[in-house]
């Protein structure tokens, strides 16, 4: 039996951004970095969507070029606004800057992503004037609502960054994402700077955000662990490709790429019958610059063979216990399908 068909919030074809290497006295373009190379996926409305993978596998750059935060090099990001479908990376100024106020972003840093020159009034103001609310009184009104929506006093608007904890500017970064009122929000690390406790209060708070106001999240992070909990489908990405992709319960118990093996392997378990046998992985990330032939996994492949070293796998879709399960991988599709 196959999964119900979902609403598709943004469908990403062939997404690919690259950033160009210069060289010599008239800087020419020399190479390219492939930060991301040639993705594609859907978002659903109404799902936490998590993008997990090694730093500088391309996670925080594919969720920026979906935003037009960093310029796309090709491909496409159709959203699904009332009035039909649209490509995000081909809408003129005007478009853009209407579409921004669907599409927000929570920053990694709490510490660097305020300006610590301004009130948290005076930061939280700006996207509701830029979107059209004029009045002051109704802008206090908003962000004291805001505030009081992620857990914290409306004395806050008054006080500037530095007198906050990690765990409160990150809150802050929280409501002043959601402070026009956005249906679709990137949260890129946004707890991977927090204490563990702290995290999983902020956590709990995006959840309970997500229902509250109907949001739809695509939540990047390197933490297995948190992705497991609050993640409904997760994609595994490495050296700019998605390797895997899968609902949460699915992609643990049957895990069909060896990379997402390795890195589930690597969770820190307390039940010792628990736990996983480590699979390491020998050598480092091969440069973006001058990714590897065939598989770009396969020069830390434990289950490499001469096919993976010149033949790139192509994604398949298997369908496992209902669910449509994706992965790049030519011993997986030849072993697990069904």
């Amino acid at each position: 039996m196959e999964e119900k068909k979902k609403d598709v919030l943004i469908s990403v074809r062939g997404l690919k951004t690259y950033y160009p290497i210069r060289k010599g006295v008239f800087r020419r373009v020399a190479g390219y970095v492939r930060a991301v190379d040639d993705v594609s996926f859907d978002v659903y409305r109404g799902e936490i969507l998590g993008v997990v993978g090694e730093s500088g596998c391309g996670k925080t750059t594919m969720g920026k070029s979906i935003l037009r935060l960093i310029p796309a090099h090709s491909g496409q990001v159709l959203y699904n606004f009332p009035d039909g479908e649209k490509d995000i990376l081909k809408m003129e100024k005007a478009e853009m800057d209407e579409a921004r106020q669907k599409m927000q972003i929570v920053f990694q840093n709490p510490y660097s992503s305020l300006n610590p020159a301004y009130t948290i009034f005076g930061t939280m103001q700006e996207p509701l004037i830029r979107f059209g609310m004029k009045n002051k009184a109704q802008r206090k009104e908003k962000i004291a609502q805001l505030l009081k929506d992620v857990n914290l006093p409306e004395d806050c608007m008054q006080r500037y960054p530095n007198e906050f904890s990690g765990g409160q500017r990150q809150r802050i970064g929280i409501a002043r994402a959601l402070s026009v009122d956005p249906e679709f929000v990137i949260c890129d690390e946004a707890v991977s700077a927090l204490d563990v406790s702290i995290q999983a209060q902020v956590l709990k708070l995006l959840k309970e955000l997500k229902e509250k106001k109907n949001l739809t999240y695509m939540f990047i992070t390197h933490d297995l662990s948190v992705v497991e909990y609050i993640s409904d489908r997760i994609i595994v990405m490495y050296l700019g490709h998605i390797v895997e992709m899968a609902p949460t319960q699915e992609l643990f118990e049957n895990t069909l790429h060896p990379y997402t093996e390795a890195l589930l392997s690597a969770i820190p378990v307390a039940d010792i019958d628990q736990r996983r046998k480590r699979i390491p992985l020998q050598g480092d990330v091969p440069s973006p610059v001058n990714p590897p032939s065939g598989c770009p996994f396969h020069p830390r492949c434990p289950k490499c063979t001469e096919r993976c070293k010149t033949e790139v796998p192509k994604p398949v879709t298997l369908i496992h216990n209902g669910h449509e399960h994706m992965v790049c991988c030519h011993l997986a599709q030849t072993t697990k399908s069904e």
